[in-house]
């Protein structure tokens, strides 16, 4: 569980502990929020330039793998459409949008997050809306949108995570795409570890039971919820969604950089990311 990475966030949290524990929405939302409250300072320290939080026009990285939407074009010509982007941060991916012509809207639960996106967007470049909420409850009108996207936001998170794709099935037109990356569910079997320890199988793949940090209370202060690919593609599909492709990148010859679990020695031998694509039929 210690991370100096994170060093702020557990401390200013109270986290005590690391474990496995059953977590419903209510207590899986309050441990997000005040989690990337938290956070958000060392996250944008360790990871802001990455991503591009910081750039002007900000950037749309898919994965630590470094895949760019502008390369891979995942969602699409996104010029005059509706687009929003759940589990933004601070928002570097809906700017970026906004850019190419988008009609863009960041969602993310936490305000620390949203306020470092507003920072960025006061220094100039594309701006886009901020709305503070959960994914599991979007405050939008039905059909509202063309395109959901989620780079690594909000889905890994949620307790209820087939009821995030039955929002965003809602909340898309007709012949809109949903894409999302998340953590590959192979992951969930190794440690949390980029080294040769993160190289040895030592928990059950089938094991959904979320991993969650608490206080010395038992509160929670973070959590993160599994699925099996299997249970992606049958929450998709029970959501009236077509699933067109899952991709998983490949570690990029070159690419040194370590992201928490992301490294090198991890993604010569399998995947760390899955992004799954899917469309509302017409």
């Amino acid at each position: 569980m210690s991370d100096d990475r994170h060093a702020h966030a557990q401390s200013v949290l109270g986290t005590t502990r690391a474990g496995r524990a059953r977590l419903g929405t209510r207590d899986s939302e309050r441990a997000s929020r005040t989690w990337w409250d938290a956070d958000a300072a060392d996250y944008h320290r360790t990871h802001g330039e990455f991503l591009g939080a910081d750039s002007a026009d900000g950037e749309f990285v898919w994965c630590p793998e470094g895949l760019h939407e502008g390369d891979v074009h995942l969602l699409g010509d996104v010029s005059g459409r509706d687009v929003l982007e759940v589990g933004c941060g601070s928002a570097p991916c809906a700017r970026w949008l906004a850019g190419r012509g988008a009609r863009a809207v960041g969602l993310d639960i936490s305000m620390g997050m949203l306020s470092r996106g507003q920072v960025a967007m006061d220094r100039g470049g594309p701006r886009v809306p901020l709305v503070q909420a959960g994914a599991e409850d979007l405050p939008f009108a039905d059909e509202s949108f063309d395109i959901v996207c989620s780079a690594f936001g909000a889905v890994p998170f949620v307790a209820d995570s087939a009821r995030v794709m039955r929002e965003v099935a809602r909340v898309l037109r007709p012949g809109g795409v949903w894409v999302f990356a998340v953590n590959h569910p192979i992951r969930w079997i190794f440690p949390d570890d980029p080294g040769e320890r993160g190289l040895t199988a030592m928990l059950p793949y089938f094991d959904r039971t979320p991993y969650v940090e608490v206080d010395e209370d038992g509160v929670p202060t973070y959590v993160e919820h599994h699925r099996t690919v299997g249970d992606r593609v049958r929450e998709l599909v029970a959501a009236g969604l077509e699933i067109r492709d899952i991709v998983e990148p490949e570690w990029p010859e070159g690419l040194d950089r370590e992201w928490g679990q992301w490294s090198p020695l991890r993604g010569e031998l399998f995947p760390g990311t899955a992004i799954f694509c899917s469309r509302k039929p017409d």
